[in-house]
Order: structure tokens, then C-alpha cells, then sequence
């Protein structure tokens, strides 16, 4: 008997969530909640679960998250965030007549696992449940977008997710992910939000309780550099020479209770130092709402907010060097060109070439303008001459993993590969930790 199949990309960050067979999710909201004060002299406190955070004044919130490290810490949380998504989002698909597809990041260990097995069948009564990483539902989706690729005709690819917690470098084979080949990279959006707080706090004004206020920051001004000791020397410019100079107005409570950029020409300035180098999807869709933007920052230019504002320069392109150079500062990790080469380097030698020729990069923090670029210059010396490097961004790499995962829930086979709930009443944790980790 056949069920309504709920797609759940459980990310540290963001859930995405939605019904298999759909392109796009229901629901891409924050995996959180929230408490704040109110300004008013009774100083109550409110609470604010998931999508009512996107829609709150996100000034000095204090931000709870059942996830740590790409890992679940508080099942509790994690509980009632679903149990409200569903609610609010899916009222006719109750888990009860549902399966559950869910992703997991790899390597979960079995105390990790095990509360978000009780969650499915014993909180919220999933008819059954299908788990997956994110790289194989990756692979699935760009091998079925371009049914005439490399990653189509050879069922192979290397997925270089970048997310919330983390960085994964895997390879995958046939739609299954080489476990042995998958590198991590321990630093993700959350990392570069944290060291952008501190550049800013240590610079220009305390914003280090202002985690929504700077993802928002990070996400409209950061670039990722492709002459990183050139532009040092070119941030060092005074005033209007620095083509680097933008400027971030905070949110007042009162006109304005979302923080903006000032003038969105000044901050597009520095992408003169790149023409003719093509754009990440971030900066295409800058040009699709250039005009709109003009009038907001010809309107916002007119408002005096000097005591409200910080300016940006070499900060811009210094956050996402973090992935490509984190021992520069001061880190025991290897850039992220390194890690690719390690995951190719675990595999068997005839799947190199291949591997090299389809890398696919995923989730939000690939999102940085030029960062495909940026890749390919620092990975081509590492690679062999005779080997050509390919490296494809997905189309949206925040909704890559979620597309795939709807496209394998649509599957005739696919309740065949899930364990349903009498499976888990009979052996319990341990016949989903066997089906799905073995």
C-alpha cells in the first residue's frame, strides 16, 4: 500500500521540507528556535519556533538549536520543531499515512542516530522510514538533470557539500556514497558567521550576539577572492578608492527592523576586478533585482543612520577564505582543494579522472560569488596535467539534497527500501541502524 512520502533535509542550519515527487520543498526554514525580550517596560519574553524566526526583528535573539556539529544534541527541540513544520506546513499529510525520508550526515554515531529513530516511529508514528546522506541524493538529481553528462554516462561524481556545520568531500559510485573516500573539513556557514562577528566586533561595533543580523551581512557583501595579496593591497585604499568599502545599515526596531546593505553599486564595486569571470548563482540573482535595489539604496542613502552602521572592506573576501586557506589562520585543517585531492587519492586509481571531471558543488556556502572559480584555481595544480577538472554548482545548492530526496521518494522501489514500523516495534533501533549504516 502505497503512502504520501515526506521529504525532511534536516540540516544544522535550515530544514527543507516537503512532499516526494515535488520539485520544490513546502517549507526552508531555520532549524531553531528563539527567545526574545520585548522593549517594552514589562520586558516579556517571547518564544518563536522555526519559520516564525525569518519574520521577527532578528535584533539580539538568542537562538536555540537541537543540532551541534552536524549532529542531534536535543531530540526534545528537534520534536517540536517537526511536530509544528508538520502541523503548519503538511496538515494533510499526517505522519501517521506518511513515510519519512531523512537525510543524515555521515558517520553518525549510533547514541546520535538512535533518538531521531525514537522521533520517527514512537513520537510521531511515521508508517516507515528511508534515511540517506546528502551526497548520494545529490548525485541522483544532477545524474537525472543532464541525463547526457559525465555524472550520467559514468554513475560517478564528487560531491563537495559545504553547509551549516561542515564540509564533505565524497566521492559516489553507482548512486552509492564510498564511505572510505568521504573527507571532512570541519568549518561550514556557522564558523564563517562566528569569524565575521568577530572582524566586525573587533573593528567596528559589538555584534556578537547578533547571529541573524550578521548571517545576513555575510550573505549580501561576501565574495570569495581569486588574487588574495591583491586585494589585501587594494583594501588598504582610503575612502572612496576602496573598491572594497561597503556599508551595512543595522536594523533600528522602528523604521527598519531588517538590517540592509547602503548602496548596493558601491558594494557590486569590487566585481570590476573580475569581468569577464563568470558569476555563482548569488551574484546572477543581484542582477535580476538590479533596478529594484537602485531605488531601495537611492531611498535608504537619504536617511541619516551614521550611529547605526559599519563599514566592510577587506572582511568581505577574508570570511570565505576560511575554506580555501584556514591555516593562514591558524588552523589545523587543510584548505579545501587539499580535501578533494585526499578524497579522490582514497579511491581506486581508474575512478580518479572521472572523479576530477565531476565534481558537483552543494549547500549554502557555495553560494559565494566566484567560489567555483576560486576552486578550480587553487585545485588545478594539484591535479595531474592529463586530468581535466569540471567543477558544476547545482542550479540552487541550498535545495539540491531535497530535490534529490523527492526524486528517489517518487520512486516505484522506494517503499521496498524503507523499514516500516512494525519492523521497528519487532527489533527496534537496531533494524534501521542494520538497514541503513551496515
Amino acid at each position: 500500500m502505497s503512502s504520501t512520502v515526506i521529504v525532511l533535509d534536516n540540516g544544522g542550519g535550515y530544514i527543507k521540507l516537503g512532499i516526494g515527487g515535488d520539485r520544490n520543498p513546502t517549507a526552508v526554514v531555520p532549524n531553531c528556535t528563539a527567545r526574545t525580550t520585548s522593549t517594552s517596560s514589562s520586558k516579556k519574553t517571547h518564544h518563536l519556533i522555526s519559520d516564525e524566526i525569518t519574520t521577527a526583528d532578528p535584533t539580539s535573539l538568542t537562538l536555540r538549536r537541537p543540532m551541534d556539529r552536524g549532529h542531534l544534541t536535543n531530540p526534545d527541540l528537534q520534536r517540536d520543531i517537526w511536530s509544528h513544520l508538520f502541523t503548519t506546513h503538511l496538515p494533510h499529510s499526517p505522519p501517521s499515512s506518511s513515510s519519512l525520508l531523512l537525510t543524515l550526515p555521515p558517520f553518525s554515531p549510533p547514541a546520535v542516530r538512535r533518538p531521531l529513530f525514537e522521533l520517527a516511529f514512537e513520537d510521531l508514528s511515521f508508517r516507515s522510514l528511508f534515511v540517506s546522506d546528502s551526497f548520494s541524493l545529490v548525485h541522483l538529481y544532477e545524474a537525472s538533470r543532464n541525463p547526457d553528462g559525465v555524472v550520467s554516462k559514468t554513475q560517478c561524481s564528487l560531491v563537495v557539500d559545504s553547509g551549516f556545520s561542515f564540509t564533505h568531500c565524497a566521492p559516489v559510485f553507482q548512486n552509492f556514497t564510498l564511505n572510505y573516500g568521504v573527507k571532512r573539513l570541519d568549518l561550514g556557514g556557522k564558523a564563517l558567521t562566528n569569524y565575521l562577528k568577530e572582524l566586525i566586533s573587533y573593528r567596528s561595533i559589538n555584534v556578537m550576539d547578533e547571529t541573524l543580523i550578521v548571517d545576513d551581512v555575510k550573505e549580501n557583501l561576501c565574495f570569495v577572492s581569486l588574487d588574495v595579496p591583491r586585494d589585501l593591497q587594494l583594501a588598504r585604499r582610503p575612502g572612496k578608492d576602496n573598491i572594497f568599502k561597503s556599508t551595512y545599515v543595522l536594523p533600528d526596531g522602528i523604521t527598519h527592523t531588517k538590517g540592509f546593505v547602503k548602496d548596493t553599486k558601491e558594494a557590486q564595486r569590487y566585481r570590476s576586478l573580475y569581468h569577464g569571470v563568470a558569476d555563482s548563482p548569488m551574484s546572477e540573482k543581484d542582477d535580476t533585482d538590479e533596478d529594484e535595489d537602485e531605488e531601495k539604496s537611492d531611498s535608504r542613502k537619504k536617511i541619516d543612520l551614521t550611529k547605526n552602521e559599519f563599514n566592510l572592506t577587506n572582511e568581505r573576501f577574508l570570511v570565505p577564505e576560511m575554506i580555501f586557506r584556514p591555516a593562514d589562520l591558524g588552523m589545523n585543517e587543510a584548505g579545501l582543494a587539499e580535501c578533494i585531492v585526499r578524497s579522490v587519492n582514497s579511491c581506486h586509481p581508474l575512478l580518479h579522472p572521472v572523479l576530477y571531471e565531476s565534481i558537483i558543488l552543494t549547500g549554502g556556502s557555495t553560494l559565494f560569488p566566484h567560489f567555483a572559480e576560486r576552486l578550480e584555481k587553487e585545485l588545478r595544480p594539484l591535479v595531474p596535467d592529463d586530468y581535466q577538472v569540471k567543477i558544476t554548482t547545482q542550479e540552487d545548492p541550498i535545495l539540491g539534497v531535497w530535490r534529490g530526496g523527492s526524486l528517489l521518494a517518487s520512486s516505484p522501489d522506494f517503499e521496498t527500501m524503507c523499514v516500516t514500523k512494525f519492523d521497528y516495534e519487532e527489533e527496534g533501533s537496531a533494524r534501521c541502524s542494520k538497514r541503513f549504516f551496515q
